[in-house]
């Protein structure tokens, strides 16, 4: 934290407050998150011309960004809100809720000091140390955003020569979906002007709880709450991060293979990338053949239910589809198998599997904690079909992105879409050995762009 010099924090409110909506229930995919971190993502960009904002330019793109940042919360606004705890003592359980009460979202501008977009960009680790210190709340878990913090916090860096815009938004509120919905939505008032927010082409998000009517009642009930909340810390081993990046042609590669050895053409591209990677990490994990060894992979549900859910639907709408092997069987199998199991377990998820773990869960809650999802396991959250590089405030599009310290363990594989069309970023977080064993595996290395 030693290169961040904070210079302002404001809490930033919608322009009118929304009398539409006052409480938004939490659902069981919600409340499955209610003791992990928040989720963490930014955007580094270039820093704009002296041009672009007259006179002070630093001050004025601030000022800017906390303006249409307060327009967006007109859109977003249970953004603005808080989390609301009830505690029911007529059977000792706990329900959550968001509460649209319009408090707004803390937005911090902050300097690092001597900091450059090389640093970030040419370093082979991702600095941890620097990127991290562009994030808020961090350690924070998502039931503790209640009272007073915030369930938005936005921290806006100014680089020597560069601007990261980074987020911090409460994961039991919002999935990558709706994150990205949020910052695509941001980025577009902020890059065609205050006056023209009644002309957005994104579309707005949708609140309603209406599909879980004839599954479970709400508000979900979860008993016994204040046990399940960790009296320890999950504290990760030293871990280093590093950003693979895949392009077109190699994904492509990996695909035909893939299919070829299972004889099929129903693996796809990402479940091809996937079982790459399962198979690499574990090939230099060293571990013993008879050690069990997992992939959760976070599937997106929405259009999974009937009728389908919006894609715009703010809050989670995921699964955990989990593949088990032993190691021996993984790496003896190889890359076409493995991503074959990817593809039966990710198409196995239908809308009655939903039905059952809701009802299921209703019935006897399970709320993971960090430790537990980090057990010999990889794991990959995100997308590489969310728009990330469309994210234009006004001067350009961004130069890369990156992710906090929220949610990280060793075998945490956040997928991106890369900067070129068709490519795909992993940014990779393991052990030291692991990523160094990695860099001299001459078969994984000749998967990556060169």
């Amino acid at each position: 934290m030693g290169y961040i010099r904070f210079i302002s924090t404001t809490i930033v409110q919608p322009t009118f407050h929304n009398e539409l909506t006052q409480r938004i229930e939490l659902t069981p995919w919600d409340l499955q998150l209610i003791l992990l971190d928040h989720i963490q993502k930014g955007l580094l960009f270039h820093k704009p011309k002296s041009s672009t904002y007259e006179q002070d330019p630093i001050t004025s793109l601030t000022e800017h960004l906390k303006h249409s940042l307060s327009l967006t919360l007109d859109i977003f606004y249970p953004l603005a809100g808080r989390l609301a705890i009830t505690e029911n003592e007529d059977d000792n359980t706990t329900s959550f809720s968001v509460d649209c009460n319009g408090a707004g979202a803390e937005f911090v501008h902050a300097v690092a000091d001597g900091v450059t977009v090389a640093d970030i960009l040419d370093s082979v680790l991702v600095p941890d140390d620097i990127v991290h210190s562009f994030f808020l709340m961090n350690g924070v878990l998502n039931y503790e955003g209640s009272g007073s913090k915030p369930l938005l916090a936005v921290q806006i860096t100014e680089l020597v020569d560069g601007i990261f815009i980074g987020c911090t938004m409460n994961h039991s509120v919002v999935d990558g979906s709706s994150f990205w919905h949020f910052f695509n939505t941001w980025s577009e008032i902020s890059r065609r002007g205050s006056t023209n927010c009644g002309k957005i082409l994104q579309p707005p998000p949708a609140f309603g709880r209406d599909f879980l009517n004839g599954m479970i009642d709400l508000p979900v009930r979860l008993p016994n709450f204040q046990n399940k909340i960790p009296k320890i810390r999950f504290s990760a081993p030293l871990l280093q991060q590093r950003v693979f990046h895949f392009s077109k042609q190699k994904i492509a590669q990996l695909k035909a293979k893939a299919n070829a050895e299972m004889g099929t053409t129903r693996i796809s591209s990402l479940q091809a990338l996937l079982a790459h990677l399962w198979v690499s990490v574990t090939r230099n994990q060293r571990l013993e053949t008879d050690q069990e060894t997992q992939y959760k992979v976070l599937v997106g549900m929405r259009q999974r239910l009937q009728p389908p859910l919006p894609d715009q639907y703010l809050g989670n709408a995921v699964l955990f589809g989990i593949v088990t092997s032993t190691v021996g069987e993984l790496l003896e199998r190889g890359l076409g198998w493995a991503a074959w199991e990817m593809n039966k377990t990710i198409s196995s998820q239908t809308e009655q599997d939903v039905r059952k773990l809701l009802e299921g869960w209703i019935k006897d809650p399970k709320v993971p904690k960090l430790d537990g999802l980090a057990s010999n396991s990889l794991l990959t959250g995100s997308s590489p079909r969310f728009n990330v590089f469309g994210n234009d405030f006004g001067w350009g599009r961004p130069l890369a992105v990156r992710s906090g310290v929220g949610n990280k363990f060793d075998g945490k594989l956040t997928v991106f879409p890369g900067a070129e069309d068709g490519s795909i970023d992993f940014e990779a977080c393991l052990l030291p050995q692991t990523l160094q064993a990695l860099a001299h595996d001459a078969e994984f290395t000749a998967s990556l762009a060169a």
